[in-house]
């Protein structure tokens, strides 16, 4: 069913467009009208309004998928159109495409974050979009691990706290072992007691590395794993987090503008105005 939501500024900072599609998908369930949230910027520049209003259809989950049309004074925006394609087991998959191309909306759909107006998302044979969102939330805590740019660390815990957390919610009794050996294997086994803000930009990566994988996830999504760090570390951060994947045999789905990153997986999806224009199949390079 179609409502509309409308977005004020909060002492006057002005909403933006970009993202707040991706916003209403995750959190507005049912009619409501929404003020006063305004934070962040998603990629480009934020178009200033003072007020826009969104018609946003609530999935029913229903043939392939494309995402919620937002209304604002240009017209409807379909983020996605009509994608379908199947992730192998093992796997590693870059999705490619400019800035605004679809490529963080399509990951948080695979993730089941987002809901899509219709269409389908099958993981290990499930509709996710069949599940509640409390459905979805467990799956997610024992299928899927999370490697986010901004590396998503909870700044009040520990980096062995920040590790352990999915393993307690899944209520694990080796959370503290397993948490402390994972961090050992990103190398951070004399930081286990160091909080977020004393750690460098690599180190809070490998931390969120270390998060993903100590759950063993079937699927690792990650959306610009370096898009916070310098080359370098950006460099050794990716090498870790392939290694580790050929290592625990998870696949992996990774958004990236980095050519070089997509070329070390073994598959690139690229994707244009919300439009899967490619699908190539690639030999991973071993450096």
């Amino acid at each position: 069913t179609p409502f509309d939501v409308t977005f004020t500024p909060v002492n006057d900072v002005p909403v933006f467009t970009k993202g707040a599609d991706q916003w209403l998908a995750l959190t507005v369930a049912s009619p409501q009208t929404r003020t006063g949230w305004a934070t962040g910027v998603t990629d480009g520049d934020p178009e200033v309004a003072q007020a826009l209003t969104f018609n946003v259809t609530v999935t029913s989950g229903a043939g392939i998928f494309t995402t919620l049309p937002a209304i604002d004074s240009t017209g409807t925006l379909t983020i996605l159109h009509d994608i379908d394609f199947a992730l192998r087991p093992r796997e590693s998959t870059a999705i490619v495409g400019a800035s605004g191309s679809g490529k963080s909306t399509l990951l948080a759909i695979i993730a089941g974050l987002d809901l899509p107006t219709r269409g389908t998302v099958r993981l290990d044979g499930a509709d996710i979009f069949a599940l509640d969102e409390d459905a979805r939330a467990a799956l997610r805590a024992r299928r899927v691990g999370f490697v986010f740019q901004s590396f998503q660390l909870l700044a009040h815990l520990s980096a062995l706290e920040n590790v352990m957390l999915p393993l307690e919610l899944l209520g694990r009794g080796d959370a503290r072992a397993r948490a402390g050996a994972m961090l050992q294997r990103v190398g951070l086994g004399e930081r286990l007691m160091h909080y977020p803000r004393t750690l460098s930009g690599g180190e809070q990566q490998r931390v969120a590395l270390a998060r993903a994988f100590v759950v063993e996830p079937a699927v690792l999504l990650a959306d610009e794993p370096t898009g916070s760090l310098d080359f370098a570390t950006g460099e050794r951060v990716m090498a870790l987090m392939f290694e580790m994947n050929r290592e625990s045999g998870t696949t992996l789905v990774l958004v990236t503008h980095d050519s070089a990153i997509a070329a070390r997986c073994d598959r690139q999806l690229r994707l244009e105005a919300g439009r899967l224009v490619s699908d190539e199949h690639a030999t991973p390079s071993t450096s």
